[in-house]
Formats: structure tokens, C-alpha cells, sequence
């Protein structure tokens, strides 16, 4: 009975260990979005990159096909938005975060830019990764 009784309280604590750690992992993923979120709204397109992985397996997907690395990743989006007018102000909806594996996320979203020049609206799909103890987006799907 002992025996019982000492596995259920460590399947316990195991599923709540789990459960707090997932949420933290998704408060972090949050972090790195909002941080994302005021250096696109300063038009600080390098800021923003920051949110990415830094290495050429870096994928970002769009309408224009598939951008391969941090470099042409980050040289797509000054050519598409040189300019504050360009970046106006983000926002984002959330729609869901769900967990892939133990250092793996997939977050499904909305984003919203206001701007003079004409409002942009799409929805998004990112794959965050924790690389060397920092969650980064590996895979971004954009439309």
C-alpha cells in the first residue's frame, strides 16, 4: 500500500512539475512576442530579428516562397518595410501555443499593423525552439 501511495504522489508531483514548467515555457514564448511586438512598432527591424535564430537554417515562409536564413530573412523585411511609415504599429492575437516536444512550440496567431499607408493584416504560424536556454523562432509561416 505504501509502495501505491509513494508512485501516485510522485505522478503527482511529475504531471505538476510538468504542468508549471509548460506554462513557463509559454510565458517566455509570450516574452520574446512582446519584445518583438515594440521593436517592429519602433521600426527596429534588427531588434525585431532578435526573436529569430541566428543561422542559415532558419526558414521563414510566405506568399513570395520559402526565405532560407537569419541574413535574408532580415534583408526580406528591411526591403518589404524600409521605412516607419512601412512598419506602423503591431499587434497580435494569439490564438494558441502548443507543445511539441520538451524544447519545442508551435504558436498559431494573428497580427495587425496599423498604418497611414494602409492597414496589413495576416495570421501566422511560428515554431519556437529553446536554443542554448533562449526560446527562438526556427520556422515562420506568414501570409
Amino acid at each position: 500500500m505504501k509502495k501505491i501511495f509513494l508512485l501516485l504522489c510522485l505522478l503527482c508531483a511529475f504531471t505538476s512539475f510538468s504542468q508549471s514548467q509548460e506554462e513557463a515555457d509559454k510565458k517566455a514564448i509570450h516574452k520574446v512576442l512582446k519584445k518583438q511586438r515594440l521593436a517592429w512598432s519602433k521600426n527596429n527591424i534588427e531588434e525585431y530579428m532578435a526573436g529569430y535564430w541566428k543561422s542559415d537554417s532558419l526558414k521563414f515562409y510566405s506568399a513570395n516562397g520559402v526565405t532560407k536564413g537569419w541574413e535574408n530573412t532580415l534583408d526580406r523585411y528591411l526591403k518589404a518595410y524600409p521605412t516607419e511609415d512601412h512598419t506602423g504599429i503591431l499587434s497580435f492575437k494569439i490564438n494558441d501555443i502548443t507543445k511539441i516536444s520538451k524544447d519545442a512550440y508551435y504558436v498559431l496567431g494573428e497580427y495587425h499593423i496599423k498604418r497611414d499607408l494602409g492597414n496589413a493584416d495576416g495570421i501566422f504560424m511560428l515554431v519556437f525552439k529553446k536554443i542554448n536556454g533562449e526560446w527562438k523562432i526556427i520556422a515562420d509561416t506568414s501570409t
